[in-house]
This record gives C-alpha cells, structure tokens and sequence, in this order.
C-alpha cells in the first residue's frame, strides 16, 4: 500500500506517533527507504510527536449529561467524577486558569467557563452542555498552563526519529517559542522541526516560532475547536503567507477530504477546500485520517493529485498566487533565485535548475512560486529527503559538479532525462562559486539542451 500512495503521488509520508511504536517507526521507514532505492527519488518521513494529552478522569457511571447553566467543578483530588465533579489530574491547568477562561471538552462539544478558582478546584458553569464520558481531552484556548510542549514520551520518540533518519518532525502543543527551541537543543540539528500551530497562543507568536522552525503545518483540527470555527480560514491565510515570508515550507492539514474516509468521490465543498490551500501557495496538503483507516486511501491521494494539478492550470491562479507578493532579502541568494524566476518567464525557459547542498538555495527558488518547473539537484540524500515537503521541486540526487561545463551539463542532462526539457530548448542554471561550497549561490546561466541531452552556453 505505500508503494501504491507514492505511485498515486505522496511526496512525504506523516507517521503519527500517538498511534506507532517506536519499532513500527523503524519498520516504516525501513519500507519507505526500499521504495525511495527502487524510484532513485527522495522520499520525505515526518514523524508527528504526540504532545502533551490533557485528559479529565473517570466517572462512577459510564457518562453523565451536563445541562447548561448547571455549575460543575473540576478537582484534583482522585475520585470518581459525578453529574457535579470531576478530576482533572493536571496541576498546571489549576495554576493558570483564570475567571473567565473557557475549558473545552471531548473535541469543544461541552463548553465550560471559570467562575473561580482556588487551589485544588476550579468552579466553572456550563455553557454548551452534553454527554461527558471518561478520559475525554481538554482544550484550553484561553489559558497558558506552564506545560513543555515534549512529553517524556516525545522525547523518546524524537531521539528514536534522529537515529533512525527521519527527516521532518512534527511538534505538537506549540504555544511560544521557547517550546521549539527546547526541541531544537534536544535534537541537536539532527532533523528538520515543523511547528503544529494548533493553538491561539502560538498565533499570538507566529513570528518568533517562525523564526526558530524549519517547517510550519497549519494543524485546523486542534485549531478549529480552540477557535470560532468562522476564524479558521483567516488564520489558515494569515499562517501561509507568514510562512511563505519567512521562506519556509507550509502544510495544510485536516479534514481536507474527510468524506473519503468512507466515500470514494469527495464533496465539492472539500474540492472547493482543498483548492483554496492550493491557490494560496501551501507548499503541502496533508491527508490523515483519509489515507490511514479510509477505505480509499489511494483515491483520496489520486483526487488531490487532481485538484493541485488543475489550480495550477487555472488562468487565475498566478495573479492569485503573486498578490502576497514576496520581496526577496537583500541576499545574492535570494537576488539570484528571483532573477532566475524573472528570466525563466521572460524568455519561456523550460525549467529552472538549481545546485543545492543545504537545500536553502532549493528552498529560496520555491519561494518564488515560479510558473516554470524546479529541478533541485543535491549531492546530499538526507536535502533531497527534507526538500520534498517544499512547493514545486523536483529533487534530483547527483554528486557535485566538477566543473562549470560539468554543472551545465550534468544540469542539461537531468532536465533531459526527467522529461522537463526537449531537445532544443533552454533551460537556466542557478549555483554557487566555488562549486559545491554551502550557501554561497551567486551565480546563473541559460543553457541549450542538445539533442541527446548534454548542454551547452
């Protein structure tokens, strides 16, 4: 089956680890990796920590209903809750809740709001009542509890990711940045860190958590209960065009064709969704629940191929794509990526080709959201791995040119090859002199395909 989804088109595969042992990771990967050996491509892993799970206790029935206007009580005392009480067995939600917050319950379906707290209890009075059974989750939109977003078991899992050699991690529970930075000491460099921006508080800080990530996913299912559902699609905007600022890659996440889970065709309002994420330029679109336990996982990838590829084609799509217009930093890199986004659509090249060892440079050509194809060649498995989740590469592995007729034509060659230039056609080159030194992209050249695909100036 995961050789059928990259067949359909993944680009990245997302291993949720609330749901995987650490030794079904290595499975995984191990599979994953066999499959990038038969296809010569990168593949991307992203390993998906769990986080912190804010849970209340057990009830002495199987559920009770809580009417709306009834007072109840959260304690910390272990007992057996009642159609009044129930545990709550974290102290940090008992030192930081406030009057007025709201506490939310079993995905946001029970709403309840403190009316005073002291110590050990916390009194609240229901406003969205219902049926509450044991060990449902808590969401807490207004309150920061002193909580690290890395449980012990995240820990665990994110060393076990570094030594295996996944190449994204996905942080859970984000709210400020000294959450990822606790991240970014832990893996020492090891792995690329996406934040989760899943709560009001790491909006609060989107900048500063930008500034310390690699990656960021706009995570709506977390972020729609501790939000007015209204806000939802307005802080999806807000997230990707901050994201496509900052230069690093963004993923739209949840629910984007849900009804396959059980439905081989999606609903036009999913299309319609799934589409927006597109037009807005996310470099990712994320399927979940669709491709883990749906019963049509392969369709659902198929459908979204679909959909991407059609937006892409849509005559609106560049005037769209371009209205947050993205002002290169006064770097040669960037200087250079943009020049060559300029004159591959000025002089209808048939592809941009840039040489990247880091993949910064691979990652600054993206940022351009150019109409032409990007080829990023790497001498570097794990860039090529990290650069799949980034919009529109095409990653290619080749050891490093040896000399400047070598790089034009190596880059000839592969264009050639991966059928995105013809005989005849040009092609422009992007890379950094001296040859293979990190970071230092400062130079650009068009080149003529020749007929059996070696190039020429």
């Amino acid at each position: 089956m995961i050789k059928r989804l990259f067949d359909c088109g993944v680009d990245v595969f997302r291993i949720n680890m609330s749901h995987t042992s650490q030794s079904e990771l290595r499975r995984l990967h191990d599979t994953i990796r066999t499959i990038e050996a038969e296809h010569a491509r990168p593949i991307g892993i992203l390993a998906d920590l769990q986080g912190p799970k804010l849970r209340i206790a057990d009830f002495e029935t199987d559920s009770v209903t809580l009417r709306e206007g009834q007072a109840f009580d959260l304690v910390s005392a272990d007992m057996p809750g009642t159609q009044s009480q129930v545990t709550l067995p974290h102290p940090e939600i008992f030192a930081a809740a406030e009057p007025g917050h709201a506490l939310l319950i079993n995905d946001g379906k029970v709403r309840l709001r403190v009316k005073d707290r002291s110590g050990d209890l916390i009194r609240t009075v229901v406003e969205v009542g219902g049926e509450l059974s044991a060990r449902k989750g808590v969401n807490l939109p207004d309150t920061i509890p002193p909580l690290s977003a890395m449980t012990d078991k995240d820990r665990s899992d994110l060393e076990t990711a570094c030594d295996v050699g996944v190449d994204w991690v996905a942080l859970s529970f984000v709210q400020r940045p000294e959450d990822v930075a606790e991240a970014r000491k832990f893996s020492r460099g090891r792995v690329a860190l996406m934040a989760k921006i899943e709560k009001p508080a790491a909006l609060d800080q989107l900048q500063a958590i930008l500034d310390l990530v690699d990656g960021v996913m706009v995570a709506r299912g977390d972020l729609g209960v501790e939000l007015p559902l209204e806000q939802v699609p307005g802080r999806q905007k807000q997230i990707i065009r901050a994201a496509r600022r900052a230069g690093i890659p963004v993923v739209v996440a949840t629910q984007m064709l849900e009804s396959m889970i059980a439905a081989p065709v999606p609903t036009r309002a999913e299309v319609s969704d799934v589409a927006t994420a597109v037009f807005e330029g996310a470099d990712a679109i994320m399927l979940s629940a669709e491709s883990a336990v749906g019963d049509y996982p392969d369709e659902a990838i198929l459908m979204m191929d679909r959909i991407a590829t059609q937006v892409e084609q849509d005559p609106y799509y560049t005037d769209i794509i371009h209205a947050p217009r993205m002002e290169p930093d006064a770097t040669s890199a960037d200087a250079i990526s943009a020049a060559a986004r300029t004159v591959a659509e000025t002089l209808n090249l048939a592809a941009i080709v840039c040489y990247t060892g880091s993949g910064t440079t691979g990652m600054r050509a993206s940022r351009e959201r150019p109409s032409k194809p990007i080829i990023a060649l790497t001498p570097i498995p794990s860039t090529g791995r990290r650069l799949a989740v980034v919009w529109g590469l095409h990653c290619v592995l080749t050891r490093d040119a040896q000399s400047l007729d070598d790089m034009v034509d190596r880059a000839c060659r592969i264009a050639f090859q991966e059928g995105f230039a013809a005989a005849g056609q040009r092609i422009i080159v992007t890379a950094g002199v001296p040859l293979g030194t990190p970071g230092a992209t400062n130079m650009l050249r068009i080149a003529f395909v020749g007929g059996d695909g070696a190039g020429a100036l």
